[in-house]
């Protein structure tokens, strides 16, 4: 009985080195997109290695990254069951404090919109004020750098439906930005 347990560790042992260490980076990645913070990104790759460690002995050897993003979405979302809501302020009432200090009428010139403080911080703020939907998507594509197909698959939801995410993360940050004045509006080419 003890050998077959030692065998199964010893294959469990290789398939994991083989199938799961290679996709370390990436899940890094795909986690600080999805937490946006370094240390609950670590707490997920974390969760996610032990989940894919327990059940590589399952595993068939076809598509290690997908499986493993799956693992992912799974975890991250029963880390969100678990906590608590985050009750914030109204996000839109801190706008006045994101104007552009500019001298006696000059306007900002390009570089000092896209360098300033002021747009990393209007920014920031929009990106955390997008529906977590929306915000996975934009990150996982914008930020990580993965295709439509690979953010489907971790998200869960058809390619077409976080292209539509995309749009509507991308043009929420750009009326934040233009109602900080940080952008063209609406009409202004």
């Amino acid at each position: 009985m003890e050998e077959r347990a030692a065998c199964s560790d010893v294959d469990r042992r290789r398939a994991f080195a083989e199938h799961v260490v290679p996709e370390v980076e990436v899940l890094l990645r795909v986690a600080l997109s999805l937490t946006a913070q370094p240390a609950d990104a670590e707490d997920l790759v974390q969760d996610t290695l032990l989940r894919a460690y327990r059940a590589v002995h399952r595993f068939d050897g076809r598509h290690p990254r997908a499986w493993l993003l799956t693992i992912m979405r799974n975890a991250e979302a029963n880390r969100h069951r678990r906590r608590r809501p985050q009750l914030l302020d109204d996000p839109d009432a801190d706008l006045d404090r994101f104007a552009v200090p500019l001298a006696a009428g000059r306007a900002a010139t390009p570089e000092e919109l896209v360098v300033g403080e002021t747009f990393d911080d209007v920014v920031e703020s929009a990106v955390a004020a997008l529906p977590v939907t929306y915000r996975q998507a934009l990150l996982l594509v914008d930020v990580g750098g993965l295709a439509y197909a690979e953010a489907a698959r971790v998200l869960g939801v058809p390619e077409g439906t976080v292209m539509s995410r995309l749009h509507r993360a991308r043009k929420r940050i750009r009326d934040r930005l233009a109602g900080a004045g940080l952008a063209p509006g609406r009409g202004a080419t």
